[in-house]
């Protein structure tokens, strides 16, 4: 992955990792540190919402969390994970013409099938937001999810049979949810 790339057009730094059991739970253990954007090639124990794991699968897809510390009310934070679906949606819409459907909250279905999840985490103390965890998986050019998953899984390449552009993506994703933060 072209994290020098990623950096450069979206004027962030990134943390990235070849392999971490999960960009989520790291990001809770460094969050004091301040905002960062954490990628993963490779995620040992992703996890989703309700306790569920993700399958990242092995340098095909996106694994990302963004950790951020906004100063705006808890409030304005309803509907954020939809908010960051719609985002995801656009992003696919307009980088190849896809339509991704919404599994409200959390989930992008393509053609009947997940092929993106989205984990927003919020920690208050009182009524101040000490910060925000926003983590995606996406299916981007994964080809095999195994027995347990080939009825409900899919990605990008499954569907449309070629690679896609990961950095692309990643850097569309996170230029669309940095603009939905700054409204906040």
């Amino acid at each position: 992955m072209d994290i020098e790339k990623i950096e450069k057009q979206t004027k962030q730094k990134i943390q990235y990792y070849k392999e971490i059991n999960s960009t989520h739970l790291y990001a809770k253990q460094i969050e004091k540190q301040g905002n960062a954007i954490l990628i993963a090639e490779i995620q040992t124990a992703g996890i989703g919402t309700k306790g569920r794991s993700w399958h990242t699968g092995e340098s095909k897809n996106i694994a990302i969390t963004m950790i951020k510390h906004p100063t705006c009310s808890i409030q304005k934070l309803e509907g954020l994970t939809t908010k960051i679906a719609k985002a995801i949606v656009n992003v696919i819409k307009k980088l190849y013409g896809y339509e991704l459907k919404i599994k409200i909250p959390n989930d992008l279905i393509l053609n009947g099938k997940k092929i993106s999840g989205i984990l927003t985490e919020i920690h208050t103390q009182s009524e101040k937001i000490e910060y925000l965890l926003i983590s995606i998986g996406f299916n981007v050019n994964e080809e095999h999810f195994g027995e347990e998953l080939e009825k409900i899984a899919t990605s990008l390449k499954k569907e449309y049979h070629k690679d896609f552009d990961r950095e692309e993506i990643i850097i569309n994703i996170i230029t669309e949810i940095e603009e939905i933060i700054e409204q906040l």
